[in-house]
């Protein structure tokens, strides 16, 4: 039973020191429902939020670290889906969703293959709820001026850790298979040498040496 009158057993309070900036992590995004939905652009589900300030269209998200150092530890983006000012914030959402598929399913980001593009497509914002994928935490200014760590770059197969922190095998441009990790390739058989050949017996025609 918990004891409200001595906290000499109560946990230490977490450490909300920032994560530094540039690290690499393995993350699982979920999104916050916004409730809005907009079906002509494929934004269904009620997952998209839009600003009742701005207009603006996002999503929110929440990325939890999964191993490491920093496990646990949450933070928190938005993905831009559609602003008032003009397209920009739009691209750069489409971009970073773009990389986080790519990260999560394995896929070169030059990999032009039909395996490839099928892997960059969803049904709907639902496939990104729960993904995971390999990050770049970054520093940012919050609008009260204090700094916090926010997730702006999915790190893709072309990384060169990318296979060490994913725990995938690498996938070259072109072997896509619409998304799935790679299989490992069985290893090629080794050839048996030729047997020796006898030396030829004087006086014997070839056909009985």
């Amino acid at each position: 039973m918990t004891d409200w009158c001595d906290f000499n057993d109560a946990q230490q309070q977490p450490s909300f020191d920032l994560i530094p900036k540039g690290t690499l992590a393995r993350v699982r995004m979920t999104l916050k429902p916004g409730g809005y939905d907009d079906p002509a652009q494929g934004w269904t589900g009620g997952y998209a939020t839009q600003s009742f300030e701005t207009g603006s269209v996002y999503l929110a998200a929440e990325f939890v670290v999964l191993e490491g150092e920093y496990a646990k530890r949450k933070l928190w983006s938005n993905i831009g889906l559609h602003s008032p000012k003009g397209p920009a914030w739009g691209q750069m959402g489409r971009s970073f969703v773009r990389a986080v598929l790519n990260s999560a399913r394995n896929v070169h980001p030059q990999d032009m293959s039909p395996q490839a593009a099928a892997a960059r497509r969803i049904q709907g914002f639902h496939e990104l709820d729960g993904i995971e994928f390999l990050a770049r935490i970054d520093v940012e200014k919050d609008g009260r001026g204090e700094l916090k760590n926010v997730i702006r770059n999915a790190v893709e197969p072309d990384h060169p850790d990318y296979v060490r922190l994913m725990g995938v095998p690498p996938k070259a441009p072109g072997t896509g298979n619409g998304g799935a990790p790679a299989a490992v390739a069985p290893p090629r058989a080794i050839p048996t040498p030729p047997a020796p050949q006898r030396p030829a017996v004087p006086g014997k025609p070839a056909w009985a040496q």
